[in-house]
C-alpha cells in the first residue's frame, strides 16, 4: 500500500473514526442506525476485491513456484500449525470460563431470544457433506457465493496445471500477476474510504444496540476479551520461542487490518490489506496467498475459543454441573466441528447449539448471548485475523523464506 506523505496515517484515521462512531451512535442513535447502508456499502466494496485477488494471487504463487513437493510441504506445515493454535485456543477458553464463571448469576432469556436460539439449534453441520462440498461443481458459482475453500481448491489445481504447461502457460501466469497487482492498487483506493465505513458501522452498532446492553453481560464480554488477549499473548510467546523472532513487531505491522477486522466484524474486509501488510513485512507472496485464505477456513482461533467459552457459559447460566472430564470431551468435539465453518452462515451459533444439545445443555441459552453477539464478534474476528497472520509468518520461517536479515529490515519499517 502506498504511504501518505503528509497528514494523519490511515491507522490513526480508522481509530479516530471508531471512537467518533461510538460517541455519535450513543448521542444520536436514530441517525447512527440510518448510517447502516454506508457501512454495508464499504464492506461490499471490500468483498468484491477478495475473489479476484485470491484467485490471481494463488495462481501467481503456485505457478511461479513450480515446485509441487514444496506446495505439499507448505500445506502440511500449515495444517500442523493450525491444529496447535486452535488447540491452544480451546484450552484458553476452557480455563477462562472455569476461573471467571461468566454465566453465574445471569438471567435466563425468554421470548424472541429463545425463538432465535431454537432456530439455530435446528440447523446442523454435516461434516461429510462439508468435505464433499470442498470440490466446486461450478467455479463461477463458487466465486459468486464467495466460497473460499472451493476457490482455493480450484485456484491450486489451475496454478499447478499452468505451471505444468511450461511456455504455453506463461501468458496466463503473466495475466494473473497483472490482475493481482491491479487488485492491490484497487484495495489501496477502497481503503481510503475505511474511516467513513468504520464510522458508519460503529455508529449503527451503538445506535441500534446501545451501550446499556453491555451491563448485564459485562462479565461474559470481559471474559471473552480477556481470553482472546491471553490467547494472543500465549500464541505469540510460543511462536517466538519456536522460530525465534519478535512477533510484537508483526502486530505493529498489521495494526491497520486488525482495526478493520475489529470495527467491521468482517474477516473478508480485512483480508486484502492483511495480505499486503504481510508482504511488506517480508513474507513471500506465495505463502501469504496460500496460508491466509486457507487459515480463514481451518484456523479460526477466535471463533474456536468463543465456542468453548460459550458452551460452558450456558451450563453455568442454568446451573448445570459440567465436570472437567465432560469439558475435555467437549473440546475434542469442538476441535472437529469448528473446522471449515467459515463457509456456513451463522456457523458459530450453530456449532454452539449443536455442542450444547449433544451434552444435554439447553440450547435456549444462546438467546442470552444474541444481544451482545456483535460486540463478541468484533473481538473474535480480530483474533482470527491475528492468528492467521501469525500462521503465515511461522510457515514462512519454517520454510526458511523469511531470513533474519529480512526481519531486521521489517522491524524498522513504517507501516502507516
Amino acid at each position: 500500500m502506498e504511504k501518505e506523505k503528509k497528514g494523519i496515517g490511515l491507522t490513526t484515521q480508522i481509530f479516530i473514526a471508531l471512537i467518533l462512531g461510538v460517541v455519535f451512535g450513543y448521542i444520536f442513535p436514530v441517525y447512527g442506525q440510518a448510517l447502516k447502508p454506508v457501512g454495508d456499502t464499504f464492506i461490499r466494496m471490500i468483498k468484491m476485491i477478495v475473489v479476484p485477488l485470491i484467485f490471481s494471487s494463488l495462481i501467481m504463487g503456485i505457478a511461479g513456484t513450480g515446485d509441487f513437493k514444496k506446495l505439499g510441504r507448505l500445506g502440511a506445515k500449515s495444517i500442523i500449525w493450525f491444529e496447535v493454535a486452535t488447540t491452544l485456543a480451546l484450552f484458553v477458553g476452557l480455563a477462562v470460563a472455569n476461573v471467571f464463571q461468566p454465566g453465574a448469576g445471569v438471567a435466563i432469556a425468554t421470548g424472541a431470544d429463545v425463538s432465535s436460539a431454537a432456530a439455530a439449534a435446528k440447523k446442523t453441520i454435516d461434516m461429510t457433506q462439508m468435505i464433499v462440498n470442498i470440490v466446486p461443481t461450478n467455479v463461477v458459482d463458487a466465486m459468486g457465493r464467495g466460497d473460499m475453500l472451493q476457490i482455493i481448491l480450484f485456484s491450486t489445481f489451475f496454478g499447478v496445471a499452468a505451471a505444468a504447461m511450461g511456455e504455453k502457460g506463461k501468458p496466463t501466469v503473466t495475466l494473473a500477476i497483472s490482475v493481482a497487482e491491479i487488485m492491490f492498487k484497487f484495495t489501496w483506493y477502497v481503503m481510503k474510504l475505511a474511516p467513513i465505513g468504520v464510522f458508519a458501522l460503529i455508529s449503527y452498532t451503538v445506535g441500534k444496540f446501545g451501550l446499556g446492553m453491555l451491563i448485564p453481560l459485562a462479565k461474559l464480554i470481559g471474559s471473552l476479551y480477556f481470553a482472546l488477549v491471553l490467547f494472543i499473548v500465549l500464541l505469540l510467546a510460543c511462536a517466538s520461542l519456536i522460530i525465534r523472532m519478535n512477533f510484537f513487531q508483526l502486530l505493529r505491522a498489521i495494526k491497520e487490518p486488525i482495526l478493520i477486522a475489529f470495527s467491521t466484524a468482517s474477516s473478508e474486509a480485512a483480508l486484502p490489506i492483511a495480505m499486503e501488510k504481510l508482504e511488506q513485512f517480508g513474507v513471500p507472496k506465495h505463502i501469504v496467498t496460500f496460508v491466509l485464505p486457507t487459515g480463514y477456513t481451518f484456523n479460526l482461533d477466535g471463533s474456536t475459543l468463543y465456542s468453548a467459552l460459550a458452551v460452558i457459559f450456558i451450563a453455568q447460566v442454568y446451573n448445570i454441573p459440567f465436570p472437567i472430564e465432560t469439558q475435555l470431551i467437549m473440546l475434542v468435539t469442538l476441535m472437529m466441528s469448528t473446522k471449515g465453518i467459515a463457509a456456513v452462515p451463522g456457523a458459530s451459533l450453530i456449532v454452539i447449539a449443536g455442542t450444547a444439545a449433544a451434552f444435554g445443555l439447553p440450547v435456549e441459552g444462546i438467546g442470552i448471548i444474541l444481544g451482545v453477539d456483535r460486540i463478541l464478534d468484533m473481538a473474535r474476528t480480530a483474533c482470527n485475523l491475528i492468528g492467521n497472520c501469525v500462521a503465515a509468518v511461522v510457515v514462512a520461517r519454517w520454510e526458511n523464506e523469511l531470513p533474519d536479515e529480512v526481519l531486521q529490515v521489517a522491524y524498522t519499517k513504517n507501516y502507516d
